[in-house]
């Protein structure tokens, strides 16, 4: 018996939704509670910042890097195995995590194959959504991306609450079962009826006779194209808007991972600095989906760009606020402030929602890869080296000094090509214009050798 597909807007679509949310806030939410973890991964391992921030590291550039291989897993098996696959994979890096007797093997477990199942967990529930709605996907987007909000805002709670009395293994071993919910949620996804018409073998074209490309040259291929390499060289838009965001990527992770550090240094106790974290996510639930919904609108499709390249500046000044005071209050302060440009810029274009608007279904997967990929290995050595610069000068100040230098390095160089493609687009349309009439008069002057001397001679006045 034939399988029954779902149909796009139907009513399916907003449980694939909310499964959605739930996968982004178990994947996206959990890179900003490995800073509660630092203390006690320092003192069980004897080890330094710069070695200890290696986890973190290596799990958030795997979750974002390994998007070419989900490309091809989604190309291949749907978002509904990828998702499923990715629980376990996430699952069973965090069990095995909680075992670990070196950092090495914590690297693999919960650096590697976590974020790798999370990678697959992610980004096919963007992908998914982009099958299911189309005149509603601003609205789909905004609501699935509160997700992320309520993942900030529990992770690390529920990270100082296991911690205190289970100590990291036995918090890492509850992860496990946590994040085996994304298998739960991938089961949701159906596949979606599609309306373009399978091709038949009549209309196939037949086998090329001259021998297929050699294996080192295919592999090169998929991977060119699950990068979006294509979409790179053709569109200088999305060309500079992936560069700012790989730039951009150095700095703005920062705060996430070394606010709680950063407070507990300055003498804030564990518990309050573990609540800056979820003063960002509880404020996100709230402002994310307005932001979403105001830059969706019609008005501002002109200006989003701009829009865009506003909210990273504001974000990178607001990094120095940090650099002024560590007092809680004015940290709660900051936080607010943060939480405003944060969830400006993640709505208008982060991870998906500029870059996807003019691509059509069957291009998100990849370009989502692409686009993840590319960010993954800008960022993936940076915690690193905020590390080894703390423990050289014991101040966290550089930190944010850098974010924020990387935000508004990035704000400034989008806004400079935005504005300079902006101006060659228009000067380029009086010569199309131009051209078009020349045609369009020459074209008339070939139906007029018939007429008189006066029209010929009004012809070659217009030529």
């Amino acid at each position: 018996m034939p399988r029954a597909l779902e149909r796009e807007e139907g009513c399916w679509a907003w449980a694939v939704l909310l499964a959605s949310m739930l996968i982004q806030g178990l994947t996206l939410g959990f890179p900003t509670c490995t800073g509660v973890f630092f203390t006690e991964l320092q003192h069980d391992f004897q080890a330094s910042n710069s070695e200890t921030s290696w986890f973190p590291s290596i799990l958030t550039a795997v979750l974002h890097a390994g998007g070419p291989l989900c490309s091809i897993l989604v190309g291949r098996f749907g978002c509904r195995w990828t998702v499923m696959l990715g629980g376990l994979l996430a699952s069973l890096g965090m069990v095995t995590s909680s075992f670990s007797r070196t950092l090495s093997q914590l690297y693999i477990t919960a650096g590697l194959i976590t974020g790798l199942g999370m990678c697959f967990g992610f980004q096919s529930s963007i992908t998914v959504l982009g099958y299911y709605f189309t005149r509603r996907r601003a609205l789909a987007n905004a609501l699935a991306s509160v997700g992320v909000s309520l993942g900030i805002m529990l992770w690390p709670l529920l990270s100082r609450y296991l911690l205190e009395d289970l100590g990291w293994r036995g918090t890492f071993l509850i992860f496990g079962g946590v994040l085996l919910h994304c298998c739960v949620c991938g089961a949701v996804m159906r596949p979606v009826a599609t309306t373009v018409a399978p091709e038949t073998k009549e209309g196939l074209p037949p086998p090329p006779k001259t021998p297929g490309p050699g294996t080192l040259a295919a592999c090169s291929q998929t991977i060119q194209r699950h990068l979006a390499f294509d979409i790179l060289r053709h569109n200088p838009g999305y060309r500079v808007y992936t560069l700012g965001v790989m730039w951009m990527i150095l700095g703005f992770p920062l705060p996430h991972v070394f606010l709680v550090p950063y407070a507990v240094r300055h003498g804030v106790d564990e518990n309050r600095a573990a609540l800056l974290i979820s003063i960002i996510g509880f404020s996100n639930i709230f402002l994310r989906p307005v932001a979403g919904l105001v830059a969706s609108r019609q008005n501002f499709a002109s200006h989003r760009k701009y829009l865009f390249t506003l909210a990273v500046l504001l974000n990178g000044l607001t990094n120095l606020v940090c650099t002024a005071s560590a007092d809680f209050r004015v940290l709660v302060g900051y936080c607010l402030v943060y939480s405003v440009s944060m969830s400006a810029l993640l709505a208008l274009g982060l991870v998906y929602q500029t870059s996807l608007e003019a691509l059509v279904s069957k291009e998100f997967s990849r370009q989502i890869s692409g686009e993840s990929c590319l960010g993954g290995m800008s960022g993936s050595s940076e915690w690193p080296l905020e590390r080894f610069l703390v423990d050289a000068t014991g101040n966290f100040n550089c930190v944010f000094y850098m974010s924020s230098f990387f935000l508004i390095s990035a704000a400034l160089f989008m806004g400079g090509s935005f504005c300079a493609l902006q101006k060659k687009e228009k000067q380029g349309r009086p010569a199309e214009a131009e051209g078009a009439f020349t045609e369009a008069a020459g074209e008339q002057c070939l139906t007029l050798e018939g007429t008189d001397s006066s029209e010929k001679r009004l012809c070659r006045e217009i030529m």
